[in-house]
């Protein structure tokens, strides 16, 4: 039987790797620790999800570990030698970084050197799947040629026409304190790949999201806002008039593809992680594409002040992934993700 070792298993990519995984009969050991709620409160609270995937997956197993205990990750890894390694756990917030640089750069940074290195060491052979963002690119987006239209920004330029590609720049820009331990994490994968030959990869999200996302007002953007419409709460729009544009996928859609990793791993690879153009949307959008859904219009607030280093507009250029995964491709749209979401959090209101 295969073993996966997946952190932060409570949280949506997290929870959605072991659902996978364990469906394939795979053995599957999370790591988690909750920190989620020391981060946003209790909104950010991921102990339901736990307990969900505890009683739904027999061979799945929780332990209670934080990725900065560097005695304890090596001591799991060593342990349990899992044939794949998928580490989604981070601190996922520009604003909250800032207010917590210690704990932003020692989970993010620290705590994926502690993972990597416990892999060379104990099971150099596992496949090592890490979750990036797109943060790492800065907001060197913000540079790209853009048009403003009714309800979005668009690329003026026609060379990102399928969007941003891994070859784009990461550094002279502003990236937030957030950006920069992702940063620090991506490089890192890559290295222990093309310096150690680990067979690694970053991905590079955009907008993951889906039914089993704890999004706060901080972090997870589609499921906070389904969450805003659906109670009657109001909405902050921060800067750019609310046409700010994102590509979504469904987490559905990226445990896919760290499958299709898995059966042909390469070393120090970089994807750009998103739902590309015909997932993409803005805030104001959302707002119509939500209404749609539920029947109630979105109250919000307008901030005029953007999140620093906050992209205006952001698609991946998905050509590489399915160039070397032609079996890859997006199987949730847009208006798939905004049921599910919807559906979700109504559930958990009961």
């Amino acid at each position: 039987m295969n073993t996966l070792l997946v952190t932060g298993s409570s949280g949506l990519i997290g929870s959605e790797v072991v659902a996978h995984f364990a469906g394939l009969g795979w053995r599957v050991v999370g790591a988690d620790n909750n920190m989620r709620a020391d981060f946003f409160g209790p909104q950010g609270d991921t102990r339901w999800n736990q307990r969900r995937l505890t009683e739904r997956f027999p061979t799945f197993a929780h332990t209670e570990l934080d990725v900065r205990d560097r005695a304890g990750v090596t001591k799991l890894v060593a342990d349990t030698r899992p044939h794949l390694i998928v580490h989604t756990a981070a601190q996922p917030s520009h604003d909250l970084a800032a207010t917590r640089p210690f704990d932003d750069f020692d989970v993010n940074a620290g705590g994926t050197l502690n993972l990597l290195e416990a892999t060379r060491l104990h099971t150099p052979e596992a496949v090592f799947v890490h979750l990036s963002t797109n943060k790492v690119y800065g907001d060197r987006p913000n540079s790209i040629r853009l048009t403003e239209l009714p309800t979005r920004w668009e690329y003026a330029d026609p060379a990102f026409a399928d969007g941003i590609p891994e070859s784009f720049p990461i550094d002279q820009s502003k990236h937030s304190l957030f950006g920069a331990s992702k940063v620090a994490a991506d490089v890192m994968v890559q290295e222990y790949g093309r310096y150690f030959g680990l067979r690694t990869c970053c991905l590079r999200g955009g907008c993951l999201t889906g039914p089993n996302h704890s999004g706060v007002e901080l972090h997870g953007f589609l499921s906070y806002l389904v969450r805003c419409n659906l109670e009657g709460r109001t909405y902050k729009i921060f800067g750019y008039q609310g046409k700010q544009v994102r590509d979504n996928i469904h987490s559905h859609d990226v445990v896919r593809f760290i499958e299709a990793f898995w059966r042909n791993p390469r070393a120090g690879e970089v994807y750009n992680l998103g739902g590309g153009r015909a997932n993409s949307c803005s805030i104001l959008e959302a707002f119509d594409r939500i209404a749609a859904v539920s029947g109630k219009r979105m109250q919000y607030e307008y901030v005029d002040k953007n999140r620093e280093g906050d992209h205006i507009c952001y698609i991946s250029d998905l050509r590489k992934m399915r160039a070397d995964y032609p079996e890859w491709g997006i199987t949730k749209s847009l208006d798939d993700i905004f049921r599910e979401i919807h559906a979700s959090w109504r559930e958990r209101a009961k």
